[in-house]
């Protein structure tokens, strides 16, 4: 990803909108993008929960460091942007996953997923009455 990062170091546009199309997300670079992530974290999110999404990313960030795949690379700023502006929205209470990103998943991904909402369930059973 060191060498894709100077081809994304200034932001810029995957397209140019036309018809009935949307215009296409500005990508942000990988650190100002974990920075975002971080603030929206510190501004919008529990302690528990901004902990949590904390080391989360620091993890996905650090592991994506030496991926090489131009595709790849945006792909992976694409969805960490969503997330920041759905955190920073506050519309991600209550919002299903897409059923289309599950498919995509490996089996891993469906692994991890599981099991955060096995954690996710099983702190609801023990604090009936605090937020998760």
């Amino acid at each position: 990803m060191r060498h894709a990062i100077r081809l994304l170091a200034s932001p810029s546009t995957l397209g140019s909108s036309t018809g009935l199309n949307p215009a296409p997300l500005t990508l942000l670079p990988p650190i100002p993008l974990y920075r975002r992530i971080l603030r929206a974290h510190r501004k919008f999110l529990p302690s528990e929960m901004r902990l949590l999404g904390d080391e989360y990313a620091s993890s996905e960030f650090r592991s994506h460091r030496s991926v090489e795949n131009p595709i790849h690379i945006v792909g992976f700023l694409n969805e960490w942007q969503r997330y920041a502006q759905e955190v920073e929205g506050d519309s991600w209470h209550g919002t299903k996953l897409d059923t289309d990103k599950i498919d995509k998943m490996s089996d891993q991904q469906l692994g991890q997923l599981y099991e955060l909402m096995q954690a996710i369930q099983k702190k609801a059973r023990e604090d009936p009455e605090g937020e998760i």
